[in-house]
């Protein structure tokens, strides 16, 4: 598996995680956890979008990467 595989992957982990934790949000009625999942979704967002930002910069430094889309 190559690198950019891994990534987005891993990328694909992520966005499922955060949409996750954002329906247990939804789904609880206990401000306590209400408050808890939405900070989870808000971390899982941002490392969401800390992966995205890296998987554009490897495809711009390995243009091979590019064919494989």
């Amino acid at each position: 598996m190559t690198t950019i595989n891994k990534l987005e992957q891993a990328l694909a982990g992520a966005k499922g995680l955060a949409a996750q934790l954002k329906t247990f949000s939804l789904d609880t009625d206990n401000q306590e956890a209400k408050t808890m999942f939405n900070e989870l979704s808000s971390t899982m967002e941002s490392t969401v979008q800390q992966l995205e930002n890296r998987v554009e910069f490897v495809k711009s430094e390995e243009p091979q990467y590019n064919q494989q889309q």
